[in-house]
């Protein structure tokens, strides 16, 4: 006798899960896009062109357009199922994550996504921090390029570069994707002033410039003071031995009266005045 219980239930959801599955129909209608293969700058100046193309899609196209890190590129929105972005002289500051975007009337958006990667390019950092001892220094770098590099600073000791070492716990390093800082508490006049150096790197290369960090003495404040001081000294100095040091002439001697002294004209006058009584 037949079996006629489970095999009609297990039918029926054969049956059921069949139609879950997307016929062939459905797959054809998934948007599909060729896109161009992800880029490296090796050589700054370079002309790139980003290309994406829409295959396929599962209704009428009404828009594509270009992200760059998560924003859009103004111009580059179109109905056109291809689409193109150009970049004339690539550099660091052109790398980034790039999406072509397509949109549909009646389905949910498509896209694409190619990167441009390069080295790291610091673009700002102190050249030079000078600071009084017990201050605090601060010396920073920022950075273009993708992806977002690693940060390390470095100190020169005896000619080399060594990552830094915090053992005296006043130093401290904030990243954050392009841009570091390195903050020194308390400075002390004879351990840290010298070269630091911050240092970028990422999947492409990598790339460090160098901070001069001079620490000067409590007493620095004070130099200008001190400075008007001895010129105010050393003039005082200079008086006193011109004073000491003045000709003979220009002293009266003790030897002689301190009456008046006569002079030549005088007595002629006495001379010319006994003549005319003689006269007479």
């Amino acid at each position: 006798m037949p079996r006629s219980g489970p095999l009609p239930a297990a039918f029926s959801l054969l049956l059921a899960t069949a139609a879950l599955l997307p016929g062939p129909a459905a797959a054809q209608n998934e948007p599909r896009i060729n896109a161009s293969e992800d880029v490296v700058l090796h050589v700054a100046g370079v002309a790139v062109t980003l290309q994406c193309n829409l295959t396929s899609s599962p209704s009428p196209l009404a828009a594509s357009y270009w992200v760059k890190n998560g924003e859009e590129i103004p111009g580059t929105r179109k109905p056109s199922n291809t689409t193109e972005y150009k970049i004339p002289k690539a550099r660091a500051e052109e790398s980034g994550e790039y999406l072509c975007v397509f949109v549909f009337s009646s389905s949910p958006v498509a896209n694409a996504t190619i990167e441009v990667r390069a080295t790291p390019d610091i673009t700002g950092h102190k050249r030079s921090e000078n600071k009084n001892e017990g201050q605090e220094a601060l010396m920073y770098c920022k950075s273009v390029g993708f992806p977002h590099p690693e940060w390390v600073w470095r100190k020169k000791v005896n000619g080399v570069f060594e990552d830094i070492n915090n053992s005296s716990g006043r130093f401290f390093i904030s990243n954050k994707e392009n841009y570091t800082e390195l903050s020194i508490t308390n400075l002390q006049i004879n351990e840290d002033p010298g070269e630091y150096q911050c240092n970028a790197t990422n999947q492409v290369g990598s790339v460090s410039v160098t901070t001069i960090l001079r620490v000067r003495s409590h007493l620095a404040p004070l130099w200008p003071f001190l400075g008007i001081l001895a010129e105010i000294v050393i003039l005082v100095v200079i008086i006193v031995i011109y004073e000491k040091r003045k000709r003979p002439d220009e002293v009266p001697d003790d030897d002689e009266p301190a009456g008046p002294m006569k002079t030549n004209s005088t007595n002629n006058h006495k001379d010319k005045n006994l003549r005319q009584r003689n006269t007479n």
